[in-house]
């Protein structure tokens, strides 16, 4: 739980897919599709400007009947993007998701985005240090090392 997300990105790799402020919530949904992911994150010149989600699109768009090839993602984002470092430890990441209801944390250095970490990654990573863990360990009870 110690372990700071760096290592996470390093083993997942660091590929954020994104938009920008100017495209259409069509547009957007579209992306997601093509790349079957929930969220994409508004970006322009490295900063973070935004994340956008599925449900942002359900309820802000698809509910009130906008029309979703003129609507622009600057209209619907979630502008007030909570960050994370590289150096965040996983228990810290799972902390911040857990109190704030997220799915997915970007994760910044020096307002540069350098990565996203969702809660799914966070969990692998948990589960397969925990089988790392008690294999240790069974092989110390049985004898094996």
């Amino acid at each position: 739980m110690k372990t700071p997300l760096s290592m996470l990105l390093t083993d997942k790799g660091n590929n954020v897919y994104s938009v920008s402020s100017n495209e259409t919530a069509h547009h957007c949904a579209q992306k997601m599709n093509q790349f079957n992911i929930g969220i994409l994150l508004v970006v322009e010149n490295d900063k973070i400007l935004g994340i956008v989600s599925e449900r942002d699109i359900v309820r802000k768009v698809v509910s009130p009947e906008l029309d979703p090839k003129t609507t622009s993602i600057a209209e619907i984002m979630t502008a007030k993007v909570i960050t994370a470092s590289l150096k965040t430890t996983v228990g810290e990441a799972m902390h911040i998701l857990t109190e704030h209801r997220f799915r997915h944390l970007p994760l910044a250095e020096n307002g540069k985005l350098q990565g996203l970490i969702s809660i799914g990654d966070l969990t692998r990573w948990v589960i397969r240090s925990q089988e790392r863990d008690i294999s240790s360990l069974t092989e110390y009870i049985g004898g094996s090392r």
